[in-house]
């Protein structure tokens, strides 16, 4: 067993067995030592007595030269045992007698050495002089073993080893009893510091035991034990805190709006810490006061006796809150000895303890926390601590929710712009498409009105049934007319040059249903498909001012996008209606398209005012609402749309009832003036267009001169200044090859600056809006030109002075 696992009783019986030991050897090594040196100095000193005796014995045999004297005299030496050779010298060396006799045939030294006793070769060896008055008569040589020493220190080492062994057992017995003492102090306080070690438990005490050196360790280690007690529980207290903010943390990371994020913190205090009270206030610089913005679900009965609700405001200076709102936690022990409305609240509810922690973001107070128990004095420092940390991180996730609350608008604001940027911009690609193509199509379409008014206005033949149809063909190609030049400007307001007009809806309506009967009716039933047509028109309904092609159009696109919705057939309504808002202040108008069709999902609904998107596949295009929606903006009216999954789909469009007509005083038409017979230059590199033109303005009864380009009319007009008769005025197209309309009016200008210029363009509306009228032109016409504008413009800009009256003139023409 090592010294390091070896019981302290047995060490303790080893270190005092060891430590006799250790005396007993040294004392008995001291004592031989002295022995040994002792005993030999004694041994030497009587063999030189007995040395000193034989010689004085020994004079007269050498004296006498009597050997067997001298042998008699060295017989006496076995008396001692130990001397075991003797010699008796002449002075001239010869050997005279040894003892015992054998040792005179043993080969004897040749001479004695020199006079003295020594130790040598294991033997003690002396010579002695024999001397009779002063004069030496020879030498005796005696050699002795060391067999009396050696049975000496035998006898000795016998007595040592047995005094050690008595020794040993007396010290093994006294330290069986003595160690007691020092061990059991000891053993107890292992014990102890095992039970702390195994069961946690830092609340167990060691016994104290007599002795002072004892009962300091005893004290000491308990002293130990209620430190370490002390700083178990406050560093338990600190673990559950810092779990208790962990998780109220990692509750507040997932939350983006203040008040959730302020119950969750609310909740775990309640929950955890514990409190009686906690709320959250949002300080209000405006009023100078806080307002309670969440109370604590557990605290609603405080609440109540606190006489305190959510949006509560509290003043702060008549509070006592200004040290809070300065960044300082206040903690008041004992709210009964605070004399301010708001602590006197607290103490009246029996909540004694108040703490008010400031929520701090970027050195300014926007809000506080405040926590309240029963108990007086019931906050500890830690606490305290805990409560300000809360409040830090709480004020940080509340500055990040609000942070994310104003970032996530931001996107939203920047997402709607985006989205609204690329709408304008889809919207703009397709007005410069409906740009390049409007003059192409207004130019197919002018042959088509002008013939169609010129067969109403001059056919007095035509049948009833023939004169609806061309009317109906008349209002087609106005609404074609107007469609173009809309495409191009979807969403622009409606532009202030641009004059509205009072609109009958009920009579609308009614010109709808003709335009789209050949869709709900005639091509439905061709399909085997039957859609009934149900008009609920409110009576008296009065007037809204709007553009009548435009509410037309945009009518027609809904009740196709409906026949569209019902493929198996259903019931289409139309319906129109005077509702009020606002008491009877404000009166609208409501249109209705409603069928019984399949009807939108949310998706679908969403978005489907977005140009180009449409569920229809290739037969779609993806404008008809766009359109309606762009008719919407241009006059300020609303659009509602209601539609669920198979149970069809309701559009609803609201318009600002017109204000009442007031006839003014003395106001009469002007009668127009019969036109003189003029003399037109027609400029234009469309064919049809030049025909139906001139043919119209041939039957009024002007002379109409065709060039079919714009530099061959400018030679036109050129050549008849210089050989006559010259035009009254001219009428030119905007967009032609190599020279343009603009070109044409510039070179008429030069030559001849009072001769009107009409520009007759499929961009005439445009011009107007974006007031881009070239220089030298004197009035725009839109194509498809109307009779009764191109009379009136021709009227206007005739020149004065012109003879012939038109009226015999053209009647001659029309006979």
């Amino acid at each position: 067993m090592s010294a390091h696992t070896r019981p302290i009783r047995r060490t303790l019986m080893t270190v005092i067995l060891l430590t006799c030991g250790a005396v007993m050897l040294i004392t008995s090594a001291a004592f031989f030592a002295y022995e040994y040196l002792t005993f030999r100095q004694l041994t030497l000193r009587n063999l030189e007595i007995l040395g000193k005796a034989i010689a004085a014995n020994s004079t007269a045999a050498l004296a006498f030269d009597n050997p067997g004297d001298a042998r008699e005299v060295l017989s006496a030496l076995k008396a001692q045992p130990h001397v075991v050779a003797a010699r008796l010298y002449l002075n001239d060396g010869r050997l005279m007698a040894s003892y015992p006799d054998a040792a005179a045939h043993a080969p004897a030294p040749s001479a004695p050495g020199n006079d003295g006793y020594r130790f040598e070769f294991g033997l003690l060896r002396g010579v002695q002089p024999v001397v009779q008055d002063g004069r030496r008569m020879g030498t005796l040589y005696l050699e002795s073993d060391l067999g009396e020493i050696y049975e000496h220190f035998q006898f000795f080492l016998g007595i040592g080893a047995l005094f050690t062994l008595a020794c040993f057992a007396a010290a093994y017995l006294i330290s069986g009893r003595l160690q007691g003492v020092i061990s059991k102090p000891i053993l107890a306080l292992a014990a102890t510091a095992r039970q702390v070690s195994e069961r946690r438990d830092y609340s167990v005490r060691a016994t104290r035991t007599q002795g002072q050196e004892f009962s300091q360790l005893t004290d000491a280690f308990n002293h130990m034990l209620t430190r370490i007690e002390g700083d178990q529980t406050r560093l338990h207290s600190q673990l559950s805190r810092l779990d208790l903010l962990h998780r109220i943390t990692h509750a507040t990371g997932a939350r983006h709006d203040l008040p959730s994020l302020f119950r969750v913190v609310l909740h775990n205090l309640e929950e955890d810490l514990p409190v009686d009270f906690a709320c959250m206030c949002v300080y209000e610089a405006s009023a100078d006061a806080l307002s309670i913005a969440v109370i604590g679900p557990k605290s609603a009965q405080c609440a109540s006796a606190l006489r305190l609700a959510e949006s509560d405001q509290l003043p702060v200076d008549q509070n006592a809150l200004a040290r809070c709102l300065g960044g300082e936690l206040v903690y008041e022990p004992d709210t009964r000895e605070i004399r301010f409305p708001f602590p006197q609240r607290f103490s009246e509810a029996g909540l004694r303890s108040l703490v008010v922690a400031p929520l701090l973001v970027e050195k300014r107070v926007f809000g506080v926390l405040v926590a309240a128990r029963r108990a007086s004095d019931s906050f500890s420092s830690p606490e305290c601590e805990f409560l300000r940390q809360l409040s830090e991180h709480v004020a940080l996730a509340a500055h990040q929710a609000q942070l994310y609350g104003a970032l996530q608008r931001a996107y939203d604001d920047l997402r709607q712009s985006q989205q609204a940027m690329m709408q304008q911009e889809r919207l703009r690609a397709l007005g410069e498409m409906a740009s390049g193509i409007a003059h192409d199509i207004n130019n197919a379409i002018s042959p088509i009105a002008l013939y169609t008014e010129s067969l109403l206005e001059r056919e007095p033949g035509l049948s009833e049934h023939a004169r609806e149809y061309l009317g109906t063909i008349r209002t087609a190609i106005e609404d074609v007319a107007e469609t173009v030049a809309r495409m191009r400007e979807f969403y622009r307001p409606r532009e202030a040059e641009l004059v509205l007009s009072r609109v009958e809806c009920n009579r609308l309506i009614d010109q709808v249903v003709n335009l789209t009967r050949a869709r709900w009716s005639d091509q439905a039933q061709q399909r085997g498909v039957f859609i009934q047509l149900k008009t609920e028109l409110a009576e008296n309904l009065p007037d809204i001012m709007g553009s009548e092609v435009e509410i037309r159009d945009a009518l027609t696109n809904l009740i196709f996008n409906a026949v569209d919705a019902m493929p198996e057939g259903g019931t289409l309504t139309l319906r129109t209606r005077l509702v009020s808002s606002g008491g009877d202040i404000t009166r609208q108008v409501q249109v209705e398209v409603a069928d019984t069709g399949i009807g939108m999902d949310e998706e679908t609904r969403r978005r489907c005012l977005e140009p180009f998107y449409t569920t229809k596949g290739e037969r779609g295009t993806g404008l008809g609402l766009a359109m309606v929606y762009g008719m919407v903006q241009r006059h300020s009216a609303e659009l509602e749309i209601e539609s669920a999954v198979r149970h069809g789909t309701l559009v609803r469009l609201i318009f600002a009832v017109a204000d009442p007509i007031v006839p003014a005083a003395g106001a009469r038409p002007r009668p127009q003036q019969p036109l003189s017979r003029l003399r037109i230059l027609l400029v234009d590199d469309d064919p049809m267009l030049t025909k139906s033109l001139r043919d119209i303005l041939e039957q009024d009864g002007h002379v109409v001169t065709v060039a079919d380009g714009g530099q061959k009319g400018i030679d036109t007009f050129t050549a008849a200044l210089s050989h006559g008769p010259t035009f009254s005025l001219v009428i030119t197209d905007l967009g032609m090859p190599y020279v343009d309309g603009r070109r044409v009016a510039a070179a008429i200008k030069a030559v001849s600056p009072h001769t009107p210029v009409i520009l007759l363009t499929g961009w005439g509306q445009r011009l107007v809006a974006e007031n881009d009228i070239p220089t030298h032109v004197d009035r725009v016409l839109s194509k498809p030109p109307r009779l009764t504008e191109v009379r009136a413009t021709l009227a206007d800009l005739a020149p004065v002075g012109e003879t012939s009256a038109a009226g015999r003139d053209s009647g001659k023409h029309r006979a």
